[in-house]
């Protein structure tokens, strides 16, 4: 034991050296490689978008066709991987083993834990989504006839692909790695740390430099097609009830404002801004659901919980491995090739972000906290708004796949108004877009700060408020570059090298686990 702890100690100096020789710059806490990479790309992007002008419309589009068209068949592979390796691990040797060392305590209570993996997950297209894509495959989705029951089954089906295990185990997996290298065997919070089991001290180079400045980059964007695509939403929620208009200088300036909001929350810091702002908003979204559930179709909803929780489980293997090899229609390019780069690219960030909130936990209690839980209130969420959609177009007064295909944002609030009240809760949706935007937009400064800060889990505040200012920033520029393609196109981009990352990631995982275990216990 002895050994062991002279050896990880060595590796902590070693890691310690290499920082202090990069952080000869200015005052702050900075890893200059990665930081003036990850900017200077980033900010190249921004430029070039802006120069193109309306082309970027198209250039964004074409892009994105040809990523889907040739690499969609990786996406789903790097999905379905991590997802069986996650759960592999679940039912392991290595599950018993507790992140930060034996002796750790959980930093969170279970209640503030959940709430704030789950608000910088997916808050914010749960609610951009959560009536309008269930809709958008009942009325049309290769797998069944369109208007139907079974396309009704489908297009549940299909929603809780897009929003169930895959995403939740790729955050899991990137988490993992993160937790384990960091909190057990000491190293600072860094992507590439991850590999060095595999690497060895080559993560202090140039290729762990790599990895950390795709890790900034696919973060970056991944949260600004976010806060994108949230402003649209919050833009909808006040033509629909005030006669704002809808385009994208007004989302500019909602960016700018809630944006602020965000630099407020990241300042403070995890405990008294990012944890408070979690749990009002879950609180929010959850009372908004409660009222659709109780004054909407409730039976027809505990039916469809169970019925939707059941097709999904028992198609799931086809339905994931499903790559429309016999199809060239391009649906899939459209809906899941997207999905999951979107989620690839968000893996930097909720992975830091649930690694950073989860010392203490087992291997176990947090594979099966960060997959079941979120998974679990997303079939619930989904269920209450979509079965509810689709019953008031199959059953009631119609008008939501109109609403949904005429404009996506604005479906939520032309959806309520089917109930009591419906100026009341627009509002409460605005109210909890917004502050999901903000806890996405904050935790994301923070994650984007930390891999750039070379793992530092407290980097100076005005670095925090650049990344912060930097996501909004890109959003703006990405929604009055080609709107809500160029979003799409900028999570696939940004999600495919990093794919590659992760990939890679679950051996060099699986051989630090077993590395550890081999030492420790036995």
């Amino acid at each position: 034991m002895a050994d062991d702890i002279k050896t990880l100690t060595s590796e902590r100096k070693k890691v310690r050296t290499w920082k202090n020789l990069d952080r000869k710059f200015l005052k702050y806490d900075i890893q200059p490689y990665v930081f003036f990479g990850g900017a200077g790309l980033i900010i190249l992007g921004v430029l070039l978008t802006l120069l193109a002008g309306e082309a970027a419309d198209t250039f964004f589009g074409s892009i994105q066709d040809w990523i889907a068209d040739q690499a969609g068949w990786f996406f789903i592979l790097v999905m379905n991987t991590v997802l069986v390796f996650c759960i592999i691990l679940i039912f392991s040797k290595y599950s018993t083993m507790r992140l930060g060392g034996e002796d750790s305590e959980p930093e969170f209570s279970i209640a503030g834990w959940f709430a704030m993996l789950f608000s910088a997950g997916m808050g914010i297209g749960l609610l951009f989504y959560g009536v309008a894509e269930p809709m958008f495959h009942y009325v049309a989705n290769p797998l069944s006839e369109p208007g139907t029951p079974e396309s009704a089954q489908k297009a549940m089906e299909i929603t809780f692909l897009h929003w169930g295990f895959h995403p939740w185990a790729i955050y899991a997996m990137v988490g993992l790695g993160l937790a384990f290298f960091g909190f057990t065997k000491g190293l600072p919070l860094s992507i590439r740390n991850i590999f060095y089991p595999l690497l060895g001290d080559k993560i202090y180079g140039p290729v762990g430099n790599l990895i950390d400045i795709l890790a900034t980059i696919a973060t970056l964007f991944g949260v600004a097609t976010s806060l994108g695509i949230g402003a649209q939403q919050v833009n909808a929620g006040l033509s629909h009830l005030f006669g704002i208009p809808q385009n994208a200088v007004i989302q500019s300036i909602l960016i700018a404002g809630i944006t602020a909001l965000a630099v407020w929350s990241v300042v403070r810091g995890l405990d008294a801004g990012i944890k408070v702002l979690s749990q009002f908003n879950m609180i929010v979204a959850g009372a908004l659901m409660v009222f659709v559930f109780i004054l909407g179709p409730t039976l027809f909803i505990l039916s469809g919980v169970l019925e939707n929780t059941g097709n999904y489980l028992q198609n799931l293997p086809s339905l994931a491995l499903w790559n429309e090899a016999f199809d060239e229609g391009g649906w899939q390019n459209a809906w899941t090739i997207f999905y999951w780069g979107w989620w690839i690219a968000w893996s930097p960030f909720v992975g830091m972000f649930i690694a950073r909130v989860s010392y203490g936990r087992t291997i176990r209690q947090y594979l099966l906290g960060v997959m079941i839980v979120p998974v679990g209130v997303t079939v619930v969420w989904m269920t209450v708004f979509g079965n509810s959609a689709i019953f008031i177009e199959h059953f009631g007064a119609g008008g939501m796949a109109k609403a949904v295909q005429e404009n996506i944002p604005v479906s939520l609030f032309v959806f309520l108004e089917n109930f009591p009240l419906d100026v009341v809760t627009s509002l409460l949706a605005v109210v909890v877009i917004i502050t999901f935007f903000v806890t996405s937009s904050d935790s994301g400064s923070m994650v984007i700060d930390i891999i750039t800060a070379g793992g530092n889990p407290s980097p100076p505040k005005p670095q925090r408020v650049f990344w912060a200012v930097s996501e909004g920033v890109v959003a703006a520029v990405l929604l009055l570059g080609g709107g809500l393609v160029a979003l799409q196109t900028a999570a696939i981009i940004t999600g495919l090298p990093f794919a590659v990352i992760i990939f890679i990631m679950c051996w060099s995982v699986f051989k630090g686990l077993r590395e550890h275990w081999e030492q420790y216990y036995e």
